[in-house]
């Protein structure tokens, strides 16, 4: 009886013990440097499409205006449009619907209306990728490529500049808080700053950065942000060139250094648009 209880307190321990690791193994790593399977996994752009990504939009608590954009969402028809674009869903989602939409003729042709009655508009009211970029100060020309002045010098400025990104938006009636990424800049504030505007309805947090510099191929890139997801710690960002990147979840570190990135005359960054 003596040995049959000792097998027993035996078989006990090593079930608990084996209870214990199986716990130990489920239960989440709060810190992201743990081991180097961990890191690695913290550094990886997740894309949205996937089960992960899934998983992370649902569990997030910071994507208030997540639905409104993706209503609005378009992709970029132009290689150097992902400015306009981004401008243009981020107008669209704040004047939805609103009365004063501008119609835009551009892509209308002469044939499309000859079979319309007199007076009949065809063209959904909205703001477009072309008709953003009227108000801002680059002319079209300029964006694809027609030298412009800086620093005394004639330079090709494909796309935007932050800060030219930034006063286009405001052209557009929009208020904004532009954020150059420079080296002193706090990697805590900016995301800070980053979840403050995806917490709150009317609020739109739009970053430029360097693809290249966050494991994509290609230069610099502008696009909204639609979520974050804290216990990944990384953002949403809502790409508009499907071309090259789908939709994906970037580590905070990695989106704070693609926007620490030289552009021209100073570093990339992020801008906040506010509705009030």
């Amino acid at each position: 009886m003596s040995r049959f209880k000792s097998l027993f307190s035996a078989a006990l321990i090593t079930t608990a013990a084996l209870l214990l690791s199986a716990c130990a193994l489920q239960t989440p790593v709060t810190n992201a440097t743990t081991s180097s399977a961990d890191a690695k996994v913290s550094t990886a752009l997740v894309p949205f499409s996937s089960d992960e990504g899934a998983a992370r939009l649902g569990r997030s608590t910071a994507k208030v205006n997540f639905g409104v954009l993706v209503n609005q969402f378009e992709a970029q028809y132009n290689g150097a449009f992902c400015g306009p674009t981004s401008a243009a869903i981020v107008l669209n989602t704040v004047n939805s619907r609103s009365a004063n939409l501008p119609r835009d003729h551009t892509r209308l042709r002469k044939e499309d209306v000859q079979y319309m009655s007199i007076g009949a508009d065809p063209i959904v009211p909205r703001f477009t990728q072309d008709s953003v970029i009227e108000k801002g100060p680059k002319t079209r020309a300029q964006v694809l490529g027609e030298p412009i002045d800086i620093g005394g010098k004639k330079t090709e400025d494909f796309g935007y500049q932050l800060r030219q990104f930034d006063a286009m938006l405001r052209a557009n009636g929009l208020l904004t808080k532009v954020v150059v990424v420079s080296d002193a800049t706090s990697e805590q504030a900016i995301r800070g700053d980053l979840i403050e505007s995806l917490s709150h309805g009317g609020q739109y947090a739009i970053v430029n950065y360097r693809r290249d510099a966050v494991g994509q191929k290609g230069g610099g890139h502008i696009s909204p942000l639609g979520a974050y997801d804290a216990l990944s710690d990384s953002f949403l960002v809502l790409d508009v060139n499907p071309a090259v990147a789908g939709w994906v979840w970037m580590p905070a570190t990695t989106l704070v250094k693609g926007m620490r990135t030289f552009d021209t005359v100073e570093n990339r960054g992020y801008v906040v648009v506010g509705t009030q």
